[in-house]
């Protein structure tokens, strides 16, 4: 990403790592919230805008309003930002399409949801990314090794499984589940996903890249045909990996570009690509929509009573705060 911005803008990027055990970090914040990062010099250089790449609570480093302008917003709410949305869109035609979602779900209320669900379901941390706190459950196994664990805040988000077809959440809707991939020569199909990347201006939006990521795994017609393959394995498609020693790498051999000839495999024609379009663009209205929402018209201040009131979550708004 640096090094493209230097080329496009034909100007010095700063590329900085700042990591949140860091106790002398090459940024800072001044006083009237603008961005500051320090050279191989010692020398402080005030930055005006900056891309936001920092995925592990970035509330903890990063002011929620700050002079320096951060692309990739700091804070969001995208489940609650996406029935608002819906909710505005409703008679239309249009919708961010998300499967059944309950927001503010405390760890000891997720066991009845997810039999409700039919023992098939996805726990979720609302404040991680790049695939952390992402849980799939398809046993009891997995269940309790998720309630066994440490857990830093008070509510989750459960939502329900798309899997394969005899392994997927019944909802009143019905059984959604991946259709998979090209089937390959041994006749496995894999879970994929298809991200777009779009750009917006005064125009409008238009796409500027799409790839598609796949599992580890195929995926099995029954979870029991494979004791040794977990239900992550065959649905994460997420790239990032966390290493034992606190690092992490890409598994970059599970990305699938657009200009090579395995792109092919995942089946999608030019409909499902205008769809994936149209279910982006709508993504990015509801979380810009949800933004604005929280910022105050008086002040331009965070609103965080209404936060608050959205996200009930003691121990992150303790961590806002502070």
């Amino acid at each position: 990403y640096a090094a493209t911005m230097a080329d496009v803008y034909n100007e010095r990027v700063w590329l900085v790592e700042y990591l949140e055990t860091d106790t002398d970090p090459p940024v800072r914040w001044t006083d009237d919230a603008v961005m500051e990062v320090r050279d191989v010099h010692q020398e402080w250089h005030p930055i005006r805008a900056c891309f936001r790449y920092v995925t592990q609570r970035p509330w903890t480093r990063i002011p929620l309003r700050a002079r320096t302008q951060i692309l990739n917003s700091t804070l969001q709410i995208a489940a609650l930002a996406y029935e608002f949305l819906n909710a505005e869109l409703s008679g239309t035609g249009l919708q961010v399409r998300t499967p059944i979602t309950r927001r503010n779900v405390t760890l000891g209320e997720i066991p009845l949801l997810i039999r409700s669900l039919g023992g098939h379901a996805v726990i979720k941390v609302p404040y991680s990314n790049a695939g952390q706190g992402v849980f799939t459950i398809t046993n009891e196994d997995e269940l309790a090794a998720f309630m066994a664990l440490p857990h830093k805040y008070q509510k989750f988000i459960v939502q329900s499984l798309v899997g394969n077809a005899s392994w997927s959440s019944q909802t009143r809707a019905g059984c959604f589940y991946h259709v998979g991939t090209v089937p390959n020569r041994k006749n496995h199909t894999f879970a994929s996903d298809l991200r777009v990347m779009i750009a917006g201006d005064e125009a409008g939006f238009r796409p500027i890249a799409i790839y598609g990521r796949r599992a580890r795994r195929p995926l099995l017609r029954h979870l029991d045909d494979d004791p040794e393959a977990t239900s992550w394995e065959m649905l994460g498609t997420n790239l990032s990996l966390k290493l034992p020693d606190g690092t992490w790498t890409t598994e970059s051999t599970r990305l699938v570009l657009m200009d090579r000839k395995d792109f092919n495999h995942l089946g999608v024609g030019l409909d499902d690509l205008i769809d994936a379009y149209v279910q982006t663009a709508l993504s990015v209205m509801a979380i810009d929509m949800m933004c604005q929402r929280l910022i105050r018209e008086e002040d331009g201040a965070f609103d965080f009573d209404l936060f608050q009131a959205l996200n009930p979550d003691e121990v992150l708004l303790n961590e806002i705060k502070h």
